[in-house]
């Protein structure tokens, strides 16, 4: 294999590499946006809580001020009632007073009501209070982790550059070309592996004279695939695990000896 096509395919692999990194700092604003997102839900909640206490309470302030009022009313028909010399003024003042103490029976039911109610706030801002802090400091464990693992992507990142501007210098220009080309319709896979007589960037079967164009592994002809043009490559496979030294001696025998057989034959 040629050395400028061995600098492409770690080209390959790195580009790939920064690729995924790159769209992985893309998807930050939106993991830190999520680390958010219950603190704000927190927040919201407490904030209507709280305002829903404050108009309780004004409530609360108003209905005693209506209380006071509507008995002073009481109290002011009650001491008129002394004065009066006619029984119709009389009856009318006892309406008064009657309409004054039923409004203060009322001002004083919705009060304890409110005051139920007031004690079911207090309660909710509490929880709240509770759930604001837990979210907070749950947000700030995930944005710290999230920091952690965005410094060390971009630390990565520049390594992987200074790998990238190595592995460029032993690509010539037309090749690069051709590698950019590629990689862009591809979506970074310009160079594909040969496994067995197939290209691995389409899965299409090569015929014979490709196959052993892409195998001479000393060629410095740069082969591309004649059906996606991917510019294709070869590594010899590893012996079988279970091949013993023996048992490859003896199939290599074994073929020289069919060898001479066939040309035996052939004479």
């Amino acid at each position: 294999m040629r050395p400028s096509l061995k600098n492409l395919i770690e080209l390959q692999r790195i580009d790939l590499e920064i690729a995924k990194i790159h769209s992985l700092l893309a998807a930050f604003p939106k993991r830190m946006a999520e680390a958010e997102a219950p603190v704000a839900t927190a927040r919201h909640t407490l904030t209507q809580s709280r305002e829903a206490r404050l108009t309780n309470v004004k409530e609360r302030k108003k209905l005693e001020l209506d209380v006071e009022s509507w008995k002073e009313k009481a109290r002011k028909y009650r001491s008129q009632s002394a004065e009066v010399k006619s029984n119709e003024a009389y009856k009318a003042l006892l309406h008064e007073i009657e309409t004054a103490e039923a409004e203060v029976r009322k001002a004083e039911d919705k009060l304890l009501d409110d005051m139920v109610g007031g004690e079911e706030y207090e309660r909710q801002v509490k929880d709240g209070e509770k759930t604001l802090a837990q979210a907070e400091a749950a947000s700030k464990q995930i944005r710290e982790s999230l920091d952690a693992e965005r410094g060390s992507l971009e630390r990565a990142t520049g390594i992987l550059d200074e790998q990238r501007e190595q592995a460029l210098t032993g690509v010539p220009d037309d090749l690069l070309f051709r590698y950019h080309k590629l990689s862009r319709r591809y979506h970074g896979l310009a160079v594909a592996r040969m496994v067995g007589e197939a290209c691995t960037g389409c899965r299409v079967h090569l015929r014979p004279n490709m196959v052993q164009r892409v195998r001479q592994l000393d060629s410095e002809e740069i082969v591309e695939c004649e059906s996606c043009t991917r510019i294709l490559y070869y590594i010899e496979e590893p012996p079988a695990p279970g091949a013993s030294a023996t048992q490859t001696a003896s199939g290599a025998q074994a073929a020289a000896t069919e060898n001479v057989t066939v040309k035996s034959d052939e004479k």
